[in-house]
């Protein structure tokens, strides 16, 4: 088959689904018996790559698949398209995030033990309804409390592949502004089994503070408020941060 076939049919199917896609979604794209081999593939998405570095778009691989999407450094510029739309999260909510993303599984009262104030319920909610975290299980302890942890769509949100793809804790205190609140090198979860959690969400050894956790989900999407006032922000759509070529916002 002719290669430059394969790669105009997988950039196409890029801007127009609407979604990420696997490489087993670009093979169905073709009849049986003409589909491309794995390698074949492999090799489009490396030339789409290269034919994308310089340009305003890039190819980017996530837990879900690939898709095409506006380059980081253009956010700013790309999210003026949607002047209404509150640009930012409160810190409140991006703490809560980032201490589940880094820290799960993990309880409602261990957020509010660490950040030192009750969790608004408005923001857990909104974390569920975006399906971000999930309930993955129950601590053994009195009154099984929910453990809490991230999902794909966190993951593709975010635009990382795996849990692994988050900033590194040494990375950030490297940045001389973060003060270590917890002891680094205890396990997580302790104190209670994680219960059912996805095969996708790996239990990191390392704690972070609060503060370390929201500064490293900023530094992925690159926002966040300083002050973490105004709650309501948390229920509205996700600003154009990253915006996927074809990849339609939540109405």
């Amino acid at each position: 088959m002719n290669e430059s076939h394969i790669k105009n049919v997988i950039e196409a199917a890029l801007l127009a689904a609407g979604r990420p896609l696997a490489r087993a979604d670009f093979a169905a794209l073709f009849d049986l018996t003409a589909q491309p081999t794995p390698q074949q593939i492999s090799a489009a998405l490396e030339q789409l790559a290269g034919e994308y570095a310089g340009r305003g778009i890039e190819l980017k691989e996530t837990a879900a698949g690939f898709r095409v999407q506006v380059r980081r450094e253009l956010a700013d510029e790309i999210s003026r398209l949607w002047p209404e739309r509150p640009p930012r999260f409160s810190r409140a909510l991006l703490e809560t995030l980032a201490l589940i993303a880094y820290r799960q599984p993990i309880t409602r009262g261990d957020i509010e033990s660490v950040r030192g104030v009750a969790v608004n319920p408005n923001i857990l909610k909104t974390l569920l309804e975006r399906n971000w975290v999930r309930v993955v299980g129950h601590r053994d302890v009195p009154g099984r409390p929910e453990l809490l942890g991230t999902t794909r769509e966190f993951l593709d949100y975010f635009g990382l592949r795996s849990l692994d793809e988050l900033p590194p804790l040494a990375e950030l205190r490297a940045m001389g502004e973060l003060k270590v609140q917890l002891d680094l090198g205890a396990g997580v979860g302790e104190g209670g089994e994680a219960g059912s959690a996805a095969p996708e969400m790996p239990h990191f050894t390392a704690l972070a503070s609060d503060e370390e956790a929201a500064e490293a989900i900023e530094s992925v999407q690159g926002r966040g408020d300083a002050d973490g006032e105004d709650e309501e922000r948390d229920a509205e759509d996700p600003p154009a941060g990253l915006v996927a070529a074809g990849y339609p916002r939540e109405p």
